[in-house]
């Protein structure tokens, strides 16, 4: 059987083991955030929400990276433009925060830009030494997105978020757990086990309880990242005209420092 090089095999992959499924991304090497894959995400989780015997959910990837955000290294891939506004995958990324179930992150590999605000739809993130957590949008001359103005100062403080924000800075996975970024950094073989092993503690409390007492947890966190992110996209829209987002994209390409002129 010949196999047609235009169907790409679906985005993601959900197995169920006992109460813990695994949701697995499969765009390997980065699994570059993209509509199929972002709709691909949230539809899964919803079903997995109508499902019964799933308590806990894992979120991984194969590949290099855990998710290296939008694809920048070609043209239009999955970066917006000025006439493309973020806005409608971003309305994705907040019904992911609407979902029910609890959600252990296992990253094995860079969480960069959108991938770290995917990271952060996790209640907990299992990582490595090796890994990368890089919100690096004003390196690439735009305002940050996916609801991270609201999630990634309510896990590592306001001032550790925007240091993070203004350098763009990548920290590794032994630093990302010492700041709370992650429960906990192990060697890299390890972190999809563990982040199994920790679903399924979770998923051997009573399922009716959990669920209620994270809807207390989290309070408006939903509706908190969907008016963040409706901001965050108006900004994104406005700075995507900008010679300084050119520049940061041309600069990523060629692997150099940018030379922002305020324009």
């Amino acid at each position: 059987m010949v196999k047609n090089p235009n169907v790409q095999p679906p985005a993601v992959q959900v197995e169920l083991d006992g109460h813990v499924a695994l949701l697995e991304m499969r765009r390997p090497p980065h699994n570059f955030l993209d509509f199929d894959l972002i709709t691909g995400l949230v539809d899964a989780l919803e079903r997995l929400d109508a499902e019964r015997r799933c308590r806990a959910i894992v979120l991984a990837a194969q590949g290099k990276s855990f998710c290296a955000g939008a694809d920048f290294s070609r043209p239009g891939g999955g970066a917006p433009g000025a006439a493309n506004s973020p806005a409608p995958a971003y309305a994705h990324a907040v019904r992911m925060f609407r979902t029910g179930k609890p959600i252990v992150a296992a990253v094995h590999g860079p969480a960069v830009g959108g991938g770290l605000g995917l990271a952060l739809v996790a209640d907990f993130r299992i990582t490595c030494p090796e890994a990368r957590f890089s919100a690096n949008f004003n390196r690439l001359g735009f305002h940050p997105g996916f609801g991270l103005s609201v999630t990634l100062p309510r896990l590592v403080g306001p001032q550790k978020a925007a240091l993070m924000f203004y350098t763009g800075r990548r920290i590794d996975g032994d630093e990302a757990a010492a700041i709370g970024l992650a429960e906990e950094s192990v060697p890299a073989a390890a972190v999809r086990d563990q982040a199994i092993a920790l679903a399924r503690e979770i998923a051997g409390s009573a399922p009716i309880a959990v669920s209620s007492t994270r809807r207390t947890l989290r309070g408006k966190l939903a509706g908190l990242v969907q008016a963040a992110t409706e901001h965050e996209a108006a900004e994104q829209q406005a700075q995507f005209a900008t010679e300084d987002f050119r520049e940061g994209v041309a600069a990523m390409a060629q692997r150099r420092a940018p030379e922002f002129k305020g324009r």
